[in-house]
């Protein structure tokens, strides 16, 4: 196995801590971002950086200049990028009228923007070694938009469209894009859900008051049947990492609970996008 130069944006918890770790464990050559370094992120950067393989960088993913800076410092140091691994998100939880335009701006700032950053910073290199890969950390709700996260759905649906179109424009030139659908996992993301700021449409919702704390109960319910393990986002990080170049899927489901009913929609899916590109005359992208 020849050693990877790995980029993981969102490591100072859930699955881009444990994705850092297990990559580092194999041998790859991490460098895993996370902001605030020297301050409430100082204990987990410490931790992190004293792990073999490990570069912690403190990197603001909002931030142009913070990501460009990034980018140079692996650049100066490994000459390349060989795999990106677009693993930071933001959460929103709600009635959707709720959120303001400058909350949906703040949720694709950090869900859509900053991957495309990273994305449009790292693909030259990529592409002058004709390797690489993109894995792009989705969701579910990125083939799905359930009630009460419309917002947050809306972000991780524009991922999947940029990944999409980027799998098939970028394969032919030896990079890879790949999406993780992951599901309802119980890591640290779930005790950072923001909401709408416009509380004063509320009111109107009575109604329907009662259906977020069944959802809420119904996650927690399929967690004591599932038990999802968080692990297994990393693991499945790794197991596209192995694969050979060209044979990556578009998109992964990890989702012990759930994950059938997305692996469905998406092969569904998949049988009408290949007519679709058909159709246009660009079968061969297919191939």
């Amino acid at each position: 196995m020849s050693k990877k130069i790995v980029l993981i944006t969102g490591t100072n918890s859930g699955f881009g801590w444990l994705t850092a770790n297990t990559v580092a464990a194999l041998g790859h050559k991490v460098y895993a971002t996370m902001r605030d370094t020297d301050g409430k992120n100082a204990d987990k950067a410490k931790a992190l950086g004293q792990v073999e393989n490990v570069t912690v960088l403190d990197v603001l993913l909002t931030d142009e200049t913070s990501v460009k800076n990034a980018i140079d410092t692996i650049i100066a140091t490994e000459g390349t990028i060989d795999v990106l691994v677009n693993n930071a998100g933001s959460a929103m939880f709600g009635v959707a009228e709720s959120s303001t335009i400058a909350d949906v701006q703040r949720m694709f700032d950090v869900n859509v923007f900053a991957p495309w950053r990273l994305m449009k910073l790292a693909l030259p290199y990529m592409r002058k070694q004709s390797e690489g890969l993109i894995i792009n950390v989705s969701s579910g709700w990125g083939r799905f938009a359930a009630p009460f996260s419309a917002v947050y759905g809306a972000s991780k649906f524009a991922l999947e469209g940029l990944s999409e179109g980027l799998h098939y424009e970028l394969r032919p030139l030896g990079v890879d894009v790949a999406i993780i659908q992951p599901g309802a996992f119980p890591t640290e993301m779930s005790q950072k859900v923001q909401f709408g700021s416009d509380t004063s449409v509320l009111d109107g919702y009575k109604v329907i008051a009662e259906f977020p704390d069944k959802m809420f109960g119904a996650i927690g319910q399929m967690f004591e049947t599932a038990k999802p393990n968080p692990q297994d986002v990393a693991d499945a990080v790794v197991n596209l990492i192995n694969l050979p170049k060209g044979q990556r899927p578009l998109r992964t489901v990890v989702d012990p609970a759930t994950g059938e009913i997305v692996k469905t929609a998406n092969d569904a899916v998949n049988v009408e996008y290949a007519k679709v590109l058909t159709a246009f005359g660009m079968k061969e992208l297919l191939a």
